[in-house]
C-alpha cells in the first residue's frame, strides 16, 4: 500500500548527506530551501494556522486529495522516486567508470560501464522530463508542455521547486560535465540514436510516463524538454556565476570529500544522494497543503454567522454581484500574502465564485465569497494605484486583521474609508501604509 503525504513528510530526514548537499547550494538561491520536516510543522509554516482544529481539517483533506487519483499528487511523488531511485543505479555505474580511470589495474571496468559523460547526459535530460511532467499533473494539464513549465520556471518557480532544479545545474550539469555542459550535452544528445537511449535503465523506467508512442518519438519529447530550459539553465550560471569550482568549494563546507576529481566528486553525489525526491516530496506537499487550506477556509467562512449589514451595505452587495459575472477578470485576495492577485470567474453559485489565477495551474482553482474579490479601473487610479469607490482591504492594528472598505475621498497619502459591513459612523481617514 502506498504511503499518505503525511507519511512521506512525516519521514524526511532533517540531516543526511542530501539535506547537506541542498544546504550547500544555499549560495546558488539564497533563502529558497528550507528543510521542512513533519507534516503538521509545514502546514502551519505554509499557512501560518496555529489553530490545532484547523491543522486538523486540513490535514484531512490533504490526504483525501492526495489520494484521488485525477489530482496527479501521487502520480508526481512516483516520479520523483523513480528518476532518483533508478538514477542511483546508473551513478553507481558511473562511478565505477571513473574508478575504471583513475586506477590503473581497475582499467577493465572502463569497458563494461557506460561512458560516463552520455549516462549523465542522458540522466540530466531525462531528470528535466519528468519535471515537466510532474509540474503538468500538479497544474492539472492535460498533457505534457515544456513551453508552459519554462514560462513557470523563469517566473514563479521557488522553494523546493527552485531548489531542486538548481541542484540539476549544479549537481546534474556543472560537477560531471564541466562549465561548458550546456554545449556538451547538446552535443550528445544530436549525435545519440534514440534506440541508444532507450537502452538506457533509467530511461526504461520512466519511459512508460514519457509521451510518445515508440523510442523515437519518446527521444523527441525529451530534446524539445532540455531546449525548452536550455535558456533558464544558462542564465542561472550566468546570473550567479556558479562554476565547478565554487561548487566543489561550497559542498566542502558541509561534507567531507577526500577526492578533488570533479566528476568523480558528482557521480559519488548522484549515486548517494535523492535530491529530486527528496525535494519533491515538499514540491507536493505544499501543492497539496496549500489547495487544502483554501478549501477548509471556504467551509468555515460558510459555517461563521453572517455579520449584520446595514441596508445601504447590502444593496452596494447586490449590485456589485452584477459586474461579478462569469469570464469577467477580477483581483482576488490572498490572505496568506496580504495581496490582490488577477484571476477570471469561472463559476458563479450565489454570492460565491470559482476563479482561476492568472499565470497558476487549475490545481490553485478556488472558491471565494464576494468579501474576497473586486473589479480594479486601473484608468483611473491616484499615483499610488487606488481610486475612489474602489475596493480596498485595510488593516486594523487593535484587531490584527483586515477589512473591506471603499474609498470615498482621496487627499494625498490619506484615503477616507467606508467599511463595508458596517454603518458610516466607522467612517476614518487611512494612511497609505495601511490599504491594499
Amino acid at each position: 500500500m502506498d504511503k499518505s503525504i503525511i507519511q512521506l513528510v512525516d519521514e524526511l530526514p532533517s540531516d543526511n548527506i542530501t539535506v547537506k548537499v541542498l544546504k550547500a547550494l544555499d549560495y546558488v538561491a539564497p533563502g529558497q530551501w528550507n528543510n521542512l520536516v513533519g507534516f503538521d510543522n509545514n502546514i502551519r509554516t505554509i499557512t501560518g494556522e496555529t489553530d490545532a482544529k484547523v491543522i486538523q481539517k486540513i490535514r484531512d483533506r490533504a490526504v483525501s486529495l492526495y489520494h484521488d487519483p485525477q489530482n496527479g499528487y501521487q502520480t508526481a511523488i512516483k516520479l520523483y522516486q523513480t528518476i532518483d531511485k533508478a538514477d542511483t543505479a546508473m551513478a553507481t555505474a558511473a562511478l565505477a567508470n571513473k574508478v575504471g580511470e583513475k586506477i590503473a589495474f581497475l582499467g577493465f571496468l572502463s569497458n563494461i560501464t557506460p561512458k560516463a559523460d552520455l549516462t549523465q547526459t542522458i540522466d540530466l535530460v531525462l531528470k528535466i522530463a519528468v519535471e515537466i511532467i510532474a509540474f503538468s499533473k500538479l497544474n492539472g494539464l492535460p498533457s505534457p508542455n515544456p513551453q508552459a513549465f519554462a514560462a513557470t520556471l523563469s517566473e514563479n518557480y521557488k522553494d523546493a521547486s527552485l531548489t531542486r532544479m538548481v541542484a540539476l545545474v549544479c549537481l546534474d550539469g556543472l560537477l560531471p560535465l564541466g562549465p561548458d555542459f550546456l554545449t556538451k550535452i547538446h552535443t550528445i544528445i544530436s549525435g545519440t540514436d534514440a534506440n541508444v537511449v532507450a537502452q538506457n535503465p533509467v530511461f526504461s523506467a520512466v519511459s512508460n510516463s514519457l509521451p510518445g508512442n515508440n523510442a523515437t518519438e519518446k527521444f523527441g519529447f525529451i530534446t524539445q524538454a532540455f531546449n525548452s530550459v536550455q535558456g533558464w539553465m544558462n542564465g542561472l550560471v550566468a546570473k550567479t556565476g556558479v562554476t565547478p569550482q565554487s561548487l566543489f568549494s561550497h559542498l566542502g563546507n558541509f561534507i567531507q570529500i577526500a577526492d578533488d576529481n570533479l566528476d568523480f566528486v558528482a557521480a559519488f553525489l548522484d549515486q548517494a544522494t535523492n535530491y529530486y525526491e527528496h525535494t519533491g516530496i515538499q514540491t507536493v506537499a505544499r501543492a497539496v497543503i496549500v489547495r487544502s487550506h483554501s478549501l477548509v477556509k471556504a467551509e468555515l467562512a460558510q459555517e461563521s454567522p453572517q455579520p449584520m449589514r446595514d441596508n445601504s451595505s447590502a444593496s452596494a452587495a447586490k449590485s456589485a454581484s452584477g459586474e461579478y459575472a462569469v469570464n469577467k477578470t477580477v483581483e482576488v485576495w490572498d490572505e496568506d500574502e496580504e495581496d490582490w492577485y488577477q484571476a477570471t470567474i469561472e463559476k458563479v453559485e450565489n454570492d460565491q465564485f470559482f476563479v482561476h489565477y492568472l499565470g497558476y495551474g487549475s490545481s490553485y482553482n478556488e472558491w471565494v465569497g464576494e468579501d474576497e474579490i473586486r473589479l480594479r479601473e486601473h484608468g483611473a487610479s491616484d499615483q499610488n494605484g487606488f481610486a475612489v469607490k474602489q475596493k480596498v482591504k485595510v488593516w486594523d492594528e487593535e484587531n490584527e486583521d483586515w477589512y473591506s472598505a471603499s474609498i470615498e475621498k482621496i487627499q494625498g497619502q490619506q484615503y477616507y474609508v467606508h467599511y463595508l459591513d458596517y454603518d458610516s459612523s466607522y467612517d476614518e481617514w487611512v494612511d497609505l501604509e495601511e490599504i491594499r
